[in-house]
């Protein structure tokens, strides 16, 4: 079932090419599944059984097609069909690489690294992005817009964007020599020490260790890396080193997925559309699982409020000290700004 819905429909390309050139892919991927909603407006028929499963199967199989033109859209390349006879992986490797071969044939070894960090990334309990479907789909809106709410809270840079960080400090490090320097500076809280330490995982984080075998693999076919040399010199000075195992800074998933999709020659800005791919199955299942809770309730966390109590009302006239509004009303900020 899900290889028979990869296609999207046709009046999603006339939303793709309504984004600038240099938008976001991430953003992209947002908009073009939240508008699934209107193509299957049947979607929000959420207590009938088969409109939920194809849901499911749709969103599963469409959302590396809206990935991987994204991806195309930021280079202004021409969109590529789902080629059916690939498998998941390979389908996706062949929407975003195709040029003018008849038949675009992915590097098994390739296919099968990507596939392995689609399973790991597959679901990974109450995180952000989840919580976020959980609770806007608690609301019993469709399950398009509910996922497009954990596709929005994996775009935020404190959950989606790890990855990309941690290229970004191996890059500053420039080379081996300077990892010491590195971690005195972590130590001093002047740097800070990107893939490492888990809000679950109090030691090495298993997901690190499968997708680090697979690195090598990977850059048997790409060439050598030099960030890798730097990663594992990196790894194992920190965990030799009391003051970060002491803390439980371990390697986390993050730490080399990047090294891979880099690899791959995929640009940093992809890397959380990527994410999504393999997390949309898991948004899913807890939002399928959720719908199947006859004690469901709409979320509503509670609001304490912990200020001072039993105020006197000041007026604005007569008001004094930091409470006191005076000078010119409020203006925007003049900067630089594109477009209207």
């Amino acid at each position: 079932d899900v290889t028979h819905h990869t296609f999207v429909h046709e009046d999603m390309k006339a939303l793709y090419r309504g984004f600038r050139h240099d938008a976001h892919p991430m953003g992209i991927l947002l908009a073009g599944v939240g508008a699934m909603s209107t193509f299957y407006p049947h979607a929000k028929e959420i207590d009938d059984e088969e409109e939920r499963y194809m849901a499911a199967i749709r969103m599963i199989a469409k959302v590396p097609t809206l990935a991987a033109w994204s991806y195309r859209h930021s280079l202004g390349l021409p969109y590529v069909y789902p080629d059916n006879d690939l498998d998941y992986a390979g389908n996706f490797l062949g929407m975003m690489k195709k040029m003018t071969e008849t038949k675009y044939q992915p590097d098994e070894r390739l296919a099968k690294a990507l596939d392995v960090l689609f399973i790991l990334h597959a679901d990974h309990e109450q995180n952000c992005s989840t919580a976020a479907v959980r609770s806007v789909g608690s609301s019993q809106v469709d399950p398009y817009s509910a996922v497009a709410a954990g596709v929005a809270a994996l775009y935020g840079p404190l959950h989606g964007g790890a990855n990309e960080a941690v290229l970004r400090m191996l890059r500053r490090i420039e080379s081996v020599d300077n990892i010491p320097g590195f971690l005195e500076g972590v130590k001093n809280r002047d740097e800070k020490l990107m893939g490492f330490g888990h809000r679950v995982y109090k030691n090495y984080d298993p997901r690190a260790r499968i997708i680090k075998k697979h690195v090598d693999e990977v850059l048997e076919i790409t060439g050598d890396n030099p960030l890798l040399d730097i990663a594992t010199e990196l790894e194992k000075r920190a965990l030799d080193d009391e003051y970060f195992t002491d803390r439980k800074l371990y390697p986390n998933v993050d730490f080399y997925s990047g090294l891979i999709y880099e690899a791959l020659g995929i640009p940093s800005e992809m890397f959380t559309v990527i994410f999504a791919i393999p997390r949309t199955s898991g948004w899913v299942a807890q939002w399928m699982e959720m719908n199947g809770d006859k004690e469901q309730k709409i979320a509503r966390p509670r609001q304490i409020y912990t200020g001072a109590r039993d105020l006197d009302y000041v007026s604005i006239d007569k008001r004094e000290g930091p409470e006191k509004i005076t000078g010119p009303p409020a203006r925007r900020p003049v900067k630089a700004r594109r477009g209207a």
